[in-house]
């Protein structure tokens, strides 16, 4: 039985360490830059960073992918063009990408770079994965989190290329690629500029005994004394419903699907990603061990472990999302 490959997040160069110390298969990070769907200030790497990156995986036998996964700008391709040459001159062994213009460009200047589609891209079905397959020689597809095992099964069971898809951290409820939301309140989105819901935008206040999280000067949610302040974003906020404040979209919570590793491991699917690049190191190498933990007892045919992940999650709560769609 093939193992899974277990890919990792870095936001920084101590966090890629922590990931390869503590067990990964792989690392994805991005550049300093509007190329990447997690452009924070002091995240990522520069071209000296990833040089050094690629070093230390590779010498470990750690390979590191590259995000550059937004959706390049009208009149302004240079930024995206010169990540996909310099992730390529840097030695990465894939580059994520989604959109069609870039995935065109990465597959004529360097037809040996290996190319990922970006959950970013929304691939969900069999014609759009073969359509990026065929068209630009794409080798691995990043699935959406809106589908369920026997969803993605069915997929594998009529494709020839690799799946992954994520297994731990925070959740999106939009369809990637596809949302804007944080436009409406900031004027800068994930998809566009790599930012969702930026930190210069947000603001906690005391309201009495309350604490509110704003965006953009939007309230986004109310905490009671002694309630967790989770960091406001549109599609976790609290707002009112029938005159009664709710979380309309999704909770703050994470996604965990440790549980599911034999469900995910008989529909086929590859590669197993943690998310969390704008997550500091300590995150990053409790989770990747306790992940590399359960796929060494798993590809062993042993017991999974009991790992207690609950002081990292977000919300303090955990989810298998819409791998178990209780809803349909």
């Amino acid at each position: 039985m093939e193992p899974f490959e277990l890919i990792c997040p870095a936001g920084n160069p101590a966090a890629l360490r922590a990931a390869v110390d503590a067990g990964a298969d792989a690392v994805y990070l991005g550049f300093r830059d509007e190329t990447n769907a997690r452009n924070f200030p002091g995240l990522n790497f520069s071209r000296e960073d990833l040089a050094g990156a690629v070093a230390y995986a590779h010498a470990r036998r750690v390979q590191v992918f590259v995000a550059i996964n937004t959706y390049p700008q009208a009149g302004n391709l240079g930024p995206w063009e010169r990540a996909v040459d310099d992730a390529a001159r840097l030695k990465a062994d894939a580059v994520i990408l989604a959109d069609v213009g870039l995935l065109a460009y990465a597959a004529r200047r360097h037809p040996d770079l290996r190319l990922h589609l970006s959950v970013q891209a929304s691939a969900a079905n069999v014609e759009a994965i073969r359509l990026y397959r065929d068209a630009f020689g794409v080798r691995r597809v990043v699935l959406p989190r809106v589908l369920t095992v026997p969803e993605i099964a069915r997929l594998n069971a009529e494709i020839d290329i690799e799946t992954e898809v994520f297994v731990f951290g925070g959740m999106c409820p939009m369809a990637e690629g596809r949302c804007s939301l944080s436009s409406y309140a900031t004027g800068l989105s994930p998809n566009r500029q790599g930012v969702c819901s930026p930190a210069s935008h947000v603001r906690y206040e005391p309201r009495g005994t309350a604490l509110a999280s704003t965006l953009g000067g939007f309230t986004i949610n109310l905490f009671e004394e002694g309630e967790q302040a989770g960091y406001p974003t549109l599609c976790k906020g609290r707002f009112l419903s029938g005159d009664r404040p709710a979380y309309l979209f999704e909770e703050p919570t994470s996604l965990n699907a440790m549980e599911l590793l034999p469900e995910l491991k008989a529909a086929k699917v590859r590669a197993l990603k943690i998310e969390g690049r704008q997550r500091g190191k300590a995150y990053i190498a409790a989770v990747v061990a306790a992940y590399r933990r359960a796929l060494d007892a798993f590809a062993k045919g042993q017991a999974l472990p009991t790992l207690n992940l609950d002081a990292v999650v977000e919300g303090g709560a955990q989810t298998t999302g819409a791998y178990k769609r209780a809803w349909r």
